[in-house]
């Protein structure tokens, strides 16, 4: 059922952990100020969830003042990693960027890891917003972040505190997509790499997912199609994760969305779906209430 949590939320990110399902999520304020800090829920059965507020030690973050938001997690060598954007930075004269934080538990507390943010500029184009961690089956964990209509790519290093070099020296790679806005999203499905994207407005109804797929994770095609968009269900859906159920190839797609005719910008909500193949094919996602 949709909304499948109370609650206004946005920009989801789920994994599965030591089985149960978790889900990461921005506290939907309009005030950018409110958002200080990211909840959780967990889940045994994708039906009843258990709420897990305030997921962060913000004690470690006191330059941050705003904009905690678009949370995205790994488990690596036995240690849970975290990737926030903080204070909405505007240009390289502000202070903030792409946070991280580690914690012994997928719950948290997610505690500094850096002291300082692992992204701290513009690259690029692209605002350091909206990440998104994805790791191989080799275990080589990729990040891909952007706003403002710009996407980068990059491979962290196993202490995950900084970036391996790219073949060709640089530290990442810029891998817009037409149409792409902001909320990347990487997914591999019998070795075929997905990469959605957000396109439109957040705030109403233009918001939609696209995707393209591709032979590398660094390697994004261009061309993509619509695969979640508005309909007389809902409005604006986007910024969203995925869920594998474990041992099948039963897919969902975790997502928030708008409720027709609602123009406050923060009235989010969690919602899943089904997310079907046919072949190597994403096809279009049908929202449900």
């Amino acid at each position: 059922m949709n909304p499948i949590v109370n609650g206004w939320y946005a920009d989801p990110e789920a994994r599965y952990y030591n089985g149960r399902y978790y889900i990461y999520v921005t506290k939907s304020f309009s005030a950018y100020s409110d958002q200080m800090n990211l909840d959780a829920f967990s889940s045994a059965d994708l039906a009843h969830w258990d709420k897990h507020e305030n997921i962060l030690d913000m004690s470690g973050y006191p330059y941050v003042r705003q904009a905690v938001w678009a949370p995205t997690v790994i488990d690596r060598n036995g240690k849970y990693y975290l990737i926030f954007a903080s204070n909405d930075i505007q240009s390289n004269d502000e202070y903030g960027g792409l946070e991280i934080a580690v914690s012994d538990a997928p719950t948290g507390p997610f505690r500094n890891l850096l002291g300082r943010p692992l992204v701290d500029r513009f690259v690029n184009r692209a605002q350091p917003i909206d990440a998104h961690l994805f790791k191989d089956d080799d275990g080589t964990v990729y990040l891909y972040w952007g706003g403002w209509r710009h996407c980068n790519a990059a491979i962290l290093n196993e202490s995950m505190t900084g970036f391996v070099p790219l073949p060709n020296g640089d530290w990442c790679k810029a891998v817009t997509p037409n149409g792409y806005v902001e909320g990347p999203c990487m997914l591999k499905r019998k070795g075929v790499y997905y990469f959605m994207w957000s396109e439109g407005n957040w705030t109403d109804g233009t918001y939609h997912v696209s995707c393209s797929a591709s032979q590398s994770p660094l390697d994004i095609r261009a061309e993509g199609k619509t695969i979640l968009q508005s309909s007389q269900i809902a409005e604006g859906p986007g910024h969203h994760g995925y869920l594998n159920i474990p041992g099948t190839d039963d897919w969902r797609i975790v997502y928030h969305r708008r409720i027709i005719g609602d123009r406050e910008p923060g009235h989010r909500v969690l919602c899943m779906d089904r997310l079907q193949f046919s072949g190597h094919e994403m096809l279009p996602v049908t929202m449900t209430e």
